[in-house]
């Protein structure tokens, strides 16, 4: 009883569901045109929940860590799906339909942070690539054409320094198609811990933008549709509190230790998905490639 108590508590005050849907409708794509709580009690835990930022808007309050692999984590286990509605399948139907509904394919997806942008800009228009951002965007281009891929797409941000870092990006990758997020765009994805005396954002800001950027991760990292017969190569260009929220959420980490990580300009941030739904980090923030006086983190 008391765990349902403290379930209605965060639940009635969080409101998460409804600002996830919201910014999955503001987001919808388009083509460019240019810690755990188990061992608390559950009054306690529904606090510690509404203080970590709900945790990351539109996540229920049993999402918890540390307490092993969650292979539905992208609620795309095929297993899980039909047991859903095991009411209506039996016997051999339910083995057959298991079967045909199995992801076969691999997802690689490459996470890019833009290049370096004027931070003296008056608002996203004017924050556009310094001459070395651009430089570092050429790098970026002919880092991911040598690696002798077949990208599928490169999805980016639609804020004008990711915009300008994926044209650049493209320019190398001749076929590719471009398409725009409203979804990636920078923002505050949950409070950060432990928590930092130089950057404090207002409440509000957290549960907006963890919001979007927690739809943003449900949209792009998941397992392959069972329809998807070959591997794919996935581009997203995007901002470094995107990159590191998105990691911690594929890995099962604490989604609040995303600010221990850094990641310079142009950097790649490789994930890999397979079928099972096992996630793996093949690169992160990876800068190698650029000589050292390239290298920026602004």
């Amino acid at each position: 009883m008391a765990l349902r108590r403290a379930a209605g508590v965060v639940f009635g005050l969080a409101g998460g569901s409804a600002v996830l849907v919201w910014a999955e409708w503001r987001g919808s794509v388009r083509e460019d045109s240019g810690g755990s709580w188990r061992g608390k009690a559950p009054i306690t835990a529904a606090l510690s929940a509404l203080h970590a930022a709900q945790p990351p808007a539109g996540l229920s309050a049993s999402y918890s860590y540390g307490s092993g692999w969650d292979s539905n984590w992208d609620k795309r286990d095929p297993s899980f799906m039909l047991n859903s509605r095991k009411k209506e399948v039996g016997g051999e139907e339910k083995s057959s339909e298991t079967e045909n509904n199995k992801p076969r394919a691999t997802r690689h997806i490459f996470l890019i942070r833009h290049s370096q942008y004027n931070l003296n800009g008056n608002g996203d228009r004017e924050r556009i690539l310094t001459p070395l951002g651009r430089e570092q965007a050429e790098l970026v281009g002919q880092r991911l054409a040598s690696l002798g891929l077949k990208y599928d797409v490169m999805v980016h941000s639609s804020m004008a320094r990711a915009i300008e870092t994926a044209t650049i990006i493209s320019k190398h990758l001749p076929g590719v198609e471009l398409v725009s997020c409203d979804l990636l765009r920078e923002g505050a994805p949950i409070e950060p811990i432990p928590p930092v005396t130089h950057w404090k954002p207002e409440a509000v800001q957290y549960h907006e933008d963890g919001a979007r950027i927690e739809a943003a991760f449900r949209r792009y990292i998941h397992r392959a549709d069972p329809k998807q017969k070959e591997d794919s190569y996935e581009i997203i260009v995007c901002h470094a509190n995107v990159i590191r929220y998105f990691v911690c959420r594929a890995l099962q980490f604490p989604p609040e230790g995303w600010l221990r990580m850094g990641l310079n300009n142009g950097s790649i941030t490789w994930l890999t998905i397979r079928p099972s739904g096992r996630v793996a980090l093949r690169a992160l923030g990876d800068s190698g490639f650029m000589p050292p006086d390239k290298l920026t983190r602004s």
